[in-house]
């Protein structure tokens, strides 16, 4: 099979080079990101190969199917850049890699809630100058604290695991709770505004649906305890900026870790150290000494590279084996929060 890839960086291309030799397929790579406008790029090709950052709309899905491309492969858990209606009205198949390292991502919200805890990014700029001042470093005792954890997928699985080891009290919500898994982890479901209530640090790992869009709101922060800190490894969207940005102003919000940004297309994986950012919100965001952004790179471990190729690869391999699509996603699958 001919395989095209958008959005490839070299660290792709090696790790699916280096799994290509259990498959001997054909790869053509693009760094560019595809949408409608570059479309063209996949023709010849059998299927196409995307990223977070790729666009597959009902026009680029049309005139990928016009081409006879015949299989959409997204090389992550993330399929919300995708029509999935569009690509069932044109009979192209969507397959994702729904679990490519939980370790890789949970153990970077992990990293990001102590930084921002233990204010570990302003102690590295200050001793880099020579000072060692601790005026305004104050964190707090994770033992005894408590997590709200929104959607308990397998990422979120692994975060608590790891939560309950610095034995704090973890709180999770889903709309399909599980109720086995939460007695077995020792764990209590919970409404939204009790989580929001009660929780100190809140970590989302839900995808992004229509119920999900946004949903750190205004509203939302008003109901959450003073001072929470929230974090975010999930999509970009599950956060409305502006009304964040409030609540770090208003100190409602006590610190925030995002690797995820709502408009990150823009800026994510790139270097624009050299240009001046048009991006008011992001630039007022970044201002905040009580944030963190990092440049969505949770996953970016090898381990998880190495199972992101493979597990792309062997869906393709199964698309044209005509065996069964155990990866498929399809639109009925938006609802699923976990």
């Amino acid at each position: 099979m001919k395989i095209t890839f958008f959005g490839t960086q070299p660290y792709d291309r090696e790790s699916f080079d280096r799994a290509n030799a259990a498959f001997g397929f054909e790869f053509n790579y693009h760094r560019s990101h595809l949408n409608a406008n570059n479309a063209l790029l996949a023709k010849g090709a059998d299927a196409v190969c995307i990223f977070v950052n790729d666009t597959a709309d009902t026009d680029t899905i049309r005139q990928l199917a016009e081409m006879d491309v015949k299989l959409i492969a997204l090389r992550c858990a993330g399929f919300n850049n995708v029509d999935l209606k569009a690509a069932a009205e044109y009979g192209i198949p969507v397959v994702r890699v729904p679990a490519y390292s939980p370790c890789a991502v949970a153990e970077h919200a992990v990293a990001l809630m102590l930084a921002l805890n233990r204010k570990v990014h302003r102690a590295y700029w200050r001793t880099r100058d020579g000072n060692f001042s601790l005026h305004g470093l104050m964190g707090f005792d994770m033992y005894g604290k408590t997590a709200g954890i929104i959607g308990t997928g397998k990422i979120a699985r692994e975060l608590i695991r790891i939560l309950k080891g610095f034995g704090m009290e973890i709180l999770a919500y889903d709309i399909y709770p599980d109720e086995k898994y939460a007695a077995a982890a020792q764990i209590k479901y919970v409404p939204l505004d009790e989580l929001y209530r009660r929780a100190d640090i809140i970590s989302l790992h839900c995808p992004l649906t229509d119920q999900t869009r946004y949903m750190i709101n205004e509203g939302a922060i008003a109901r959450m305890k003073p001072g929470v800190i929230i974090i975010n490894t999930g999509r970009g969207q599950l956060i409305r900026t502006e009304a964040l940005i409030e609540g770090l102003k208003e100190k409602k919000v006590g610190a925030a870790g995002l690797d995820v940004y709502e408009e990150e297309a823009a800026y994510f994986y790139e270097d624009t150290s050299d240009s001046i950012m048009n991006d008011d919100v992001l630039a007022r965001l970044l201002s905040f000494n009580n944030v963190i952004m990092t440049s969505h790179q949770g996953f970016f471990t090898h381990e998880a590279l190495d199972n992101i190729a493979h597990t792309t690869l062997q869906n393709i391999n199964d698309f044209d084996k005509h065996r069964e699509l155990v990866n498929e996603v399809r639109a009925e699958a938006e609802k699923a929060m976990g």
